[in-house]
């Protein structure tokens, strides 16, 4: 998908499909590409003069974050990863993706995989005022606060999901609780090494791309943004970690305690069968030839089981 975004006066709006022709003026436009086809590449490229690997790069979901620039056209490229989240049957699964910036001439792009909430998010009433599509590097310092504030907000849904499973557990350990939060952990472990990612590539944007002065409180805004995630998801990784970890114990206990309970009831019900087959034998026993010698014996094992049961009650192997 493509869209193209230009600003009049204060306000941002959409470009109408028709009127992209390889004759437009992308000049000072925000193109953003969303899985786009081969063809739509293929047309932004020759039109406003980039390469057609920086729009691939994004494409390509294993594709780590980076900042590039290429000499013969003088355009950027900044690949940062973003918060992607997913609606299975049961619940919402968390992971990332490439996002790729480009700053070529007056012109901006940005390319997707997926269609992002992302873009919404710069195009809301907070950000839409001061977005400025003529300042580009004031509008990629916009794009990090934005994605970091994104990792923030799915991180504080990620803490509330592992909550919610966590009360879940306390009554019944279920299979399906359980891999919720194996894909919960899944999740942070994504995150977690994103944000790390994206550290290293804000670390080179300034010696890259010149500021402006009074960007420089919103360049530290998304500094302590993306510190402040990146000590979000090693803490929730590490306390899911251990409450898995607890899990597994609790599970493994339970088990023995009920392998424990068998043992003895199989030894409880094994003294009948011995008492029976040592009066089983075809030797002279006791009370053998006795009318009442049936009723010795039960009561023999009776005793003897009561027995047993006591000790083994004291023992709390039958807890």
């Amino acid at each position: 998908m493509l869209q193209v975004y230009k600003k009049i006066n204060k306000s941002t709006i959409t470009v109408d499909s028709e009127l992209l022709t390889p004759a437009y003026d992308f000049r000072d436009h925000w193109i953003h590409m969303a899985n786009p086809t081969d063809k739509e590449i293929e047309f932004i490229a020759k039109t406003v003069g980039v390469n057609e690997d920086m729009i691939k790069a994004a494409l390509d979901e294993e594709e780590r974050a980076r900042v590039e620039k290429d000499d013969d056209t003088g355009a950027v490229l900044v690949v940062t990863d973003i918060p992607f989240t997913e609606e299975d049957e049961t619940h919402y699964t968390y992971t990332t993706l490439p996002f790729g910036f480009i700053s070529v001439g007056e012109t901006m792009i940005t390319v997707c995989l997926e269609e992002t909430s992302l873009i919404d998010d710069m195009l809301s009433a907070r950000f839409i005022r001061d977005l400025n599509l003529h300042k580009r590097t004031r509008f990629l310092i916009q794009l990090q606060y934005t994605i970091s504030k994104k990792f923030l907000h799915y991180l504080k849904q990620i803490d509330r999901a592992s909550q919610r499973v966590q009360n879940e557990l306390e009554k019944s350990m279920k299979n399906s609780e359980l891999i919720e939060m194996l894909d919960l952990e899944k999740s942070l472990v994504y995150f977690s090494t994103s944000l790390r990612s994206n550290s290293v590539v804000l670390d080179k944007l300034p010696k890259l791309t010149k500021f402006y002065d009074e960007d420089e409180d919103l360049w530290e805004d998304v500094i302590i943004e993306n510190k402040q995630a990146i000590e979000m998801s090693n803490i929730y990784r590490d306390i899911l970690s251990g409450t898995m970890d607890a899990y597994a114990s609790i599970i493994s206990n339970n088990l023995n305690v009920v392998m424990k309970v068998l043992t003895s009831l199989t030894l409880l019900v094994a003294i009948p069968s011995m008492i029976g087959a040592f009066w089983g034998m075809n030797t002279g026993v006791p009370f053998e030839g006795e009318s009442w010698g049936f009723w010795v014996v039960i009561g023999i094992s009776v005793v003897v089981c009561l027995i047993a049961g006591i000790l083994l009650w004291k023992k709390k192997f039958l807890k």
